[in-house]
């Protein structure tokens, strides 16, 4: 039994890396915060086939695992990266490769990195009181908050009823209205569906809690690689940083922060390489498995984003450092999804602890 990554992974971990290095630097991340785009990175990205990563090679994808797709999304994470990966590469592969219609020209188009595909799960997830997402024969009304990728070209949506439907985003019934959130490094719309033509893409609970749950492993990789990468950066800091003629790093109070924040992370990463492997092959244990480990690196995330901007200091708050993005990527991942609180309550009703 191996409990590492192979040879293949960690070249495919080396190689997204090296990309995000030259291409998804602090300076370009601001760029994109302040209005640019990030079709530089996503087509860089294409080229080491990143989107094509779950389409099943039948449709021109790799078709790799769901663990290595939690490896790229940590890289991301800790590159802060803008891109459509979530929805275009990991939640929508999942839902349109379980699904019995015919979709090998639109899977192709994904992993080709031509076609992206933003994810509406907010009503299913946790409906609001004033929303909800209703579909008639063949067509969708309604509206959806906190949709993923304000740029996508179709969006997969998820209705109360759990069941999933392919729109596009051309659609003149579709209205798209940017929303302003702490993370400037993604961008998410409230979608308003005005009689949209809406393509059935499964009915299936089980589909739906499928990709929900990989959606829920990519987010923890995510917050695992932010919250690495704020844990590197303090630590950095305290030993070029000095005070009375000598590093912070040297005091102890500072060597306890920084101690804490990687004894209480690195048993994180174990845990999002298991999550990874449990999707693909431990389906008795892959749903509960996601919800802990959302909800376990969102509260790690929280306790590391704080404690390493503490360490900084006054220049921890400051844009020069630019640690405020990696706080508010942590923060944002910590609600998409599910927060921590409600998704325990899903993992404990899971397990036979609560009644639903």
């Amino acid at each position: 039994m191996q409990f590492g990554l192979s040879e293949e992974q960690i070249m495919l971990r080396d190689n997204i890396n090296r990309f995000l290095d030259d291409n998804s630097s602090l300076d370009r991340v601001r760029a994109f915060a302040d209005g640019g785009d990030d079709a530089d990175i996503w087509a860089g990205l294409a080229e080491l086939g990143v989107p094509a990563l779950l389409v099943p090679e039948e449709q021109g994808g790799i078709g790799l695992t769901p663990l290595d797709a939690a490896i790229v999304a940590e890289c991301l994470g800790a590159h802060i990266a803008p891109t459509p990966f979530l929805g275009t590469a990991v939640m929508a592969p999942t839902a349109l490769a379980a699904s019995d219609g015919d979709h090998d020209t639109l899977l192709a188009e994904i992993a080709a990195g031509t076609h992206r595909v933003g994810v509406a799960f907010g009503e299913a997830v946790k409906r609001r009181n004033d929303a909800h997402v209703e579909v008639r024969g063949e067509h969708m009304f309604g509206k959806s908050l906190f949709a993923f990728d304000a740029n996508a070209d179709s969006y997969l949506v998820a209705d109360q009823n759990k069941h999933l439907y392919l729109i596009a985003a051309s659609d003149p019934g579709l209205q798209r209205t940017h929303l302003t959130t702490v993370d400037k490094t993604r961008r998410t719309v409230e979608l308003t569906y005005d009689s949209v033509a809406a393509q059935c893409i499964s009915r299936d609970v089980k589909v739906f809690e499928a990709v929900l749950d990989i959606g829920r492993v990519a987010i923890a990789a995510d917050t695992l690689g932010a919250a690495q990468n704020m844990l590197d950066q303090a630590v950095e800091y305290a030993k070029q940083r000095e005070q009375f003629n000598r590093p912070i790093g040297s005091f102890q109070a500072v060597k306890h922060m920084c101690a804490e924040m990687a004894a209480q992370l690195e048993p994180c990463r174990s845990m999002v390489w298991f999550a990874g492997h449990a999707l693909a092959e431990l389906p008795e244990e892959a749903r509960v498995t996601a919800c802990h480990t959302k909800a376990h690196l969102a509260e790690v995330a929280q306790f590391i984003a704080k404690t390493s901007t503490e360490v900084h200091g006054g220049m921890g708050f400051t844009d020069l450092v630019g640690l405020h993005y990696w706080f508010k990527r942590c923060g944002a991942n910590r609600q998409w999804l599910g927060a921590p609180e409600f998704i325990r309550q899903e993992a404990a009703v899971l397990q036979g602890l609560v009644k639903d």
